[in-house]
């Protein structure tokens, strides 16, 4: 009873303090004594309520909200989300719907969608105190109009240990560097040492195979290794090279950790204190990780625990993640969780907006700020803050990429990126062995993957599945 007072207090106290705000001004927005409904596409009712619904419904008390989940679109039966996405839409007929990047492209694209600039326009909606890059990249994304908004983001960053940098007499990380700088800046701190002991330069990525580390650099680039539309691998290219030959000199120099190394550590110790202390970052043996807000709660987590303040790092901040020399300004690291927008044909425009209007507002961010992040963080920067002057700031510096590396992934074989995968590890396996080169690796890798590729023909009939071994005959 106790937790749920503490959980729902701010809440209640927000919803009274907010009761006889309006959004828009006396004139403007739907009668909040008129009563209407809101059908609302989401995961699932409970956690909409906790996310969204509560606060709203506590300042619309007479708009009744309806949650249609889209949960029956994820079932092992279902083939083309694309469909299944139009399907229910058509049975349920939702006024304002979740939507992912690409599902908000194409239906953007199609006419689906609700302009939202002249709604904006005519309610002097406030987009200054929204984190640079979100409206612009929106209205890329929706073909040069803004048809979607997000009520929070997801973001990485690059954390560092102050004191490590000034004990070795390195220079600080900033703002905006590429990933040979980064990875210049790890191999500077000593290697030597017992893993349980010694100090690493960074921290990416969950384990060391080459094609992972290899892939968030080229990310950064926005270089893919397969052309998806077009069915041609492109791995073998100065691009990949240069991004494989990166990561091989980074792996091979010992100054990198990684997530993996975390559940090795994990035995040594089982305590709730041993489990805060498992990142070298927190215990103060890493000089820089990449890391998102939730890392920073981690750290103070741990900085709480009266048995190990005294041993969790303090003098820490943060700046952008690595980016690609071609694109300064963007970072592949960070994303918008959930795009809202309101279906083109919908009957009710104006509470729909409404909520739009509620869930990016500074009043939300207030709200979202008083719970968690594990949602991401919300898209008002001033509720994007610390209390030590910490560079947060670096959440949002940067522009999201609008290069997709999963773009048409649907149009590929169904078991290629797996297969794939495999055969990338196999043969960079052999690299790290000194068995093969990187591009004698490239070149195997750029032919089975177009073998792969041709394997089968990525549309399936869901009327005639298809067998091994059966053939399609296209005219």
């Amino acid at each position: 009873m106790k937790a749920l007072t503490k959980f729902s207090l701010p809440f209640v106290i927000i919803a009274i303090i907010l009761s006889g705000c309006s959004f828009g001004g006396d004139n403007k927005g739907p009668d909040k004594n008129q009563p209407s409904s809101l059908k609302v596409m989401y995961y699932d009712e409970n956690a909409f309520f906790q996310e969204f619904g509560m606060v709203f419904s506590a300042l619309h008390p007479n708009v009744e909200i309806e949650v249609i989940s889209n949960q029956s679109m994820y079932t092992g039966e279902v083939k083309d989300y694309d469909a299944a996405l139009d399907k229910l839409i058509e049975e349920k007929q939702p006024d304002i719907l979740m939507l992912s990047s690409d599902q908000y492209k194409k239906m953007a694209l199609d006419g689906k969608l609700y302009d939202l600039d002249a709604v904006m326009e005519k309610e002097k909606y406030d987009t200054e105190g929204l984190i640079p890059g979100m409206v612009d990249y929106l209205r890329e994304e929706g073909g040069g109009k803004l048809f979607a908004m997000s009520p929070n983001f997801y973001s990485q960053v690059l954390f560092y240990n102050k004191d490590l940098f000034e004990k070795y007499q390195i220079e600080l990380p900033t703002d905006r560097m590429s990933w040979d700088a980064v990875l210049q800046l790890a191999r500077r701190f000593p290697t030597d040492g017992e893993a349980k002991d010694r100090i690493y330069g960074l921290k990416m990525g969950y384990n060391e195979e080459l094609f992972d580390v290899a892939s968030m650099i080229a990310s950064s680039e926005g270089v893919n290794y397969v052309n998806a539309s077009q069915k041609q691998m492109t791995i073998n290219s100065d691009s990949w090279k240069n991004a494989f030959q990166t990561a091989l000199d980074a792996v091979n120099s010992k100054a990198l950790y990684f997530e993996s190394m975390n559940n090795q550590e994990a035995s040594m110790g089982s305590s709730y204190e041993d489990y805060l202390m498992r990142d070298p970052f927190v215990s103060g043996r890493l000089a820089m990780a990449i890391g998102d807000s939730n890392y920073v709660t981690q750290i103070k987590q741990a900085s709480s625990n009266e048995k190990l303040k005294d041993k969790v790092v303090e003098n820490w901040d943060l700046v952008t993640v690595p980016v690609g020399q071609q694109n300064p300004d963007q970072s592949n690291m960070m994303s918008f969780n959930n795009l809202f927008a309101i279906k083109a044909d919908s009957p009710n425009k104006e509470a729909a907006w409404e909520f739009l209007s509620y869930v990016t507002s500074e009043d939300y961010a207030r709200v979202k700020t008083k719970s968690n992040n594990y949602g991401g963080l919300p898209v008002r920067t001033k509720y994007i803050t610390d209390t030590e002057g910490r560079n947060y700031a670096a959440f949002y510096n940067l522009k999201p990429s609008t290069n997709n590396s999963y773009k048409d992934f649907d149009k590929l074989p169904q078991n290629f990126w797996g297969e794939f995968r495999a055969a990338a590890q196999q043969e960079f396996q052999k690299v790290k062995d000194d068995k093969q080169t990187v591009d004698e690796a490239l070149g195997i890798l750029q032919v089975k993957g177009q073998e792969m590729l041709l394997k089968e023909d990525p549309v399936v009939s869901d009327e005639i599945p298809a067998t091994e071994g059966s053939t399609t005959v296209v005219e």
